[in-house]
């Protein structure tokens, strides 16, 4: 079978006149390039070539074989060129998981800035994004608690968020102000069960974080909805005289543009840490850096 490197050589020879000069143009010894050339003779079964003393003179088998095959070995060249070109300057897609949430509140409008970081996104909740993690389907990933049992994974603290029960600008919270002002929150939590609330799933997961924290005991509450939508609960809030335990991140837009007010912080500030999840034996640091500098730049309202 015909080596493509024997026409490549064949053109240098003929382009160049001289198998010294083609083999410092295609950087190999002159005795490979010899012997490349006589593999293409053999297989041809014609001499390409009269060796003169100093030049190579192109037989008319030589001329015939140039003129077909030249167009194609440049354009191989060119293909080559800029594929190296290409790999060369352009960093790979990384393989970043988020909270949908998190990605479409602050970072998606920022995407196009980054001309060097080229991410796939995946949207999912904290179990689903370590999974593809630990299987290595996912590079790098913004978690939202840690995985005791992926010990292959490094959890970098990113940031952490506050948790609040957030209602409607409009809704009058004087009853319940002046309850807490006077520290009576056996009463503020009897006002709270009487109103319209919306949780993220039935079992009442960050409700149940801020209660505990709050009140020492599982919240016991009648929903109005559960919405699997964090930004979704916030319009519902938005537009409603309903409730919501939200946090300084997931909130922080809504309430930058005042279509939220914040009810409580709690007496007690319920928190979460967040991590930047990624296994180091996977991913460069270089691309970490890429990530997490992304993330800090514009993830940048919680307080």
């Amino acid at each position: 079978m015909v080596n493509l490197e024997w026409y490549r050589t064949f053109k240098a020879i003929y382009q160049y006149g001289t198998l010294t000069r083609a083999a410092q143009e295609l950087m190999i010894s002159q005795p490979n390039m010899s012997i490349q050339l006589a593999s293409l003779e053999s297989y041809i079964g014609q001499p390409l070539f009269v060796r003169l003393p100093r030049k190579m003179m192109p037989t008319e088998y030589g001329k015939q074989l140039y003129t077909q095959i030249v167009e194609s070995i440049d354009n191989l060249e060119r293909v080559e060129t800029e594929f190296k070109r290409t790999v060369l300057n352009k960093a790979p897609s990384i393989r970043l998981g988020t909270p949908a949430e998190l990605f479409n509140n602050y970072l998606a409008e920022h995407i196009g800035k980054e001309k060097d970081l080229h991410l796939t996104v995946e949207y999912g909740l904290a179990d689903q994004l370590t999974e593809k993690l630990v299987s290595n389907n996912l590079d790098i990933s913004i978690i939202t608690r840690q995985n005791k049992s992926a010990d292959n994974l490094t959890y970098e603290p990113l940031f952490t968020e506050s948790f609040m029960i957030v209602c409607n600008t409009n809704t009058e919270t004087k009853e319940f102000n002046d309850l807490i002002a006077s520290k009576d929150y056996t009463e503020a939590e009897k006002w709270l069960k009487r109103q319209k609330w919306f949780a993220y799933t039935s079992d009442l997961v960050l409700i149940r974080r801020f209660w505990r924290e709050n009140f020492k005991k599982r919240p016991i509450l009648k929903l109005h909805a559960t919405i699997p939508d964090n930004d979704a609960i916030l319009k519902a809030v938005e537009n409603s005289d309903g409730l919501a335990v939200s946090s300084d991140l997931i909130a922080g837009k809504a309430l930058e543009n005042n279509r939220v007010k914040i009810l409580w912080r709690g007496s007690a500030v319920a928190t979460n840490t967040l991590y930047l999840a990624y296994n180091k034996d996977k991913i460069q640091p270089l691309y970490v850096e890429k990530v997490r500098t992304f993330i800090k730049t514009y993830i940048n309202t919680v307080k």
